[in-house]
This record gives structure tokens, sequence and C-alpha cells, in this order.
């Protein structure tokens, strides 16, 4: 007797059957007993989010500056293969992409003693004066210099030394010193470069009253 039929028709109602029971599953049908699959998947509204970035503001300061106040950001030179940056209002005053720091005193790629004195000289009263020092800022000053930078505001300026870093904020006519100014030394047993220690980074919001009157 042969079974093959049978067989057929058995196999065919279990197939039959099978398939109802998985649809029951997949679609969460009456009686199923099983939750629902997509269930089990969290929803969009649900789903975890990526920390929103940090907002950036003027010249990349983490907050933004009050009214009548200047975003301002620096940083000095590298050893003496990295150049400084300075930027204020989200403008970038000076940068090596710019092409226009040099080696010394960047006020504006002074590097020569008698024109630096020159240009800071006749500054009027309240104006700012941004410095950052790229490879060695100090070999070539002198005690006229040095008392200029501390009429502007610096109290470092009196121990700036061979190629040590500094960054500073002064005005003309300012009566404290100045809170915006950095200063590492040149020193073997702590630079982070063979020859060179760090670079400085500042950054802040300057009064645009800076002086008295």
């Amino acid at each position: 007797m042969r079974l093959a039929g049978p067989l057929r028709i058995v196999a065919l109602i279990v197939a039959v059957g099978l398939t109802w029971i998985v649809v029951s599953i997949l679609l969460g049908g009456p009686g199923s007993g099983f939750p629902r699959i997509q269930q089990l998947f969290i929803s969009p509204d649900n789903s975890a989010t990526p920390e929103p970035r940090a907002r950036k503001y003027k010249c990349g300061l983490p907050q933004p500056c009050p009214e009548e106040h200047l975003a301002f950001r620096m940083v000095s030179g590298a050893a003496n293969v990295i150049g400084p940056k300075i930027c204020l209002e989200d403008r970038m005053l000076m940068s090596s992409v710019k092409d226009n720091v040099g080696r010394g005193l960047n006020i504006a790629l002074v590097n020569d003693v008698n024109d630096l004195l020159k240009f800071i000289r006749p500054l009027h009263e309240g104006t700012l004066v941004f410095v950052a020092s790229y490879d060695d800022p100090a070999t070539k000053m002198n005690e006229e210099t040095r008392k200029l930078f501390s009429d502007l505001g610096s109290k470092n300026v009196k121990d700036l030394a061979f190629r040590d870093s500094w960054v500073f904020v002064g005005a003309k006519g300012v009566q404290n010193k100045s809170p915006f100014e950095q200063h590492v030394k040149n020193s073997k047993h702590t630079n982070k470069y063979e020859g060179w220690p760090e670079a400085l980074e500042m950054g802040g919001c300057i009064p645009r009253r800076t002086v008295a009157g």
C-alpha cells in the first residue's frame, strides 16, 4: 500500500499550521499569547540620541561674552615650528594660515626693537594691545620696551627671557595690571619641546572700557 498521498496531505496540514502560528506570533494576533515583535524594538521617540555638540561662540569660546565686551582667543607659537594665533570678535587677525606671523613678538610682525618702540609709543589711550610670542620674545628687548609693556598692564614682562612663551592683552592708559596674561619659563627640566616650553592658550571677554574716563 502506497503512503505517499496521505503523507503529503499530513505534511501540507503541518506546514499550514506552522505558517499560521508564525504569522500569529509576528502580527500578535488575537489569542496568540505572544507579544508583538515590533514592540521589542525601541521606537524612534524613545531611542537614545547622541549628545549634542557643545556650541561654540565667537573665537571658539564656550560661553558668549556679555554686552560691551570683546571676545578674544590667543595661542602662542609652539617652539619655532607652529606659529601663534590671535582672534578678536570671531575674526582671525593673525595666524600661520593668513601668513602674517613671524618669530618674535607678534603685534604686527614686529621683530626689531626699534620698530617695536616706534609702533607702541604713539598708541592712543584705550587702544588694546594683543601680543603672542613665537620662538623667542625677549632677546631683543631693552628696558624701555619692558617699561612700555609694563605700562600697558603686563606684570610678567620684566621677567621675560630667552625662548619663554608669553601671551598678553593690555591697553594704553590702563591703571591696573591686566588679568589677561600668561607666561611660561623656558626650562630644560619642564620644556614640552626640546628647547622650548609648551604653547599657551588664553581666551575670554575684554570690557570695551578698559581704561578710566
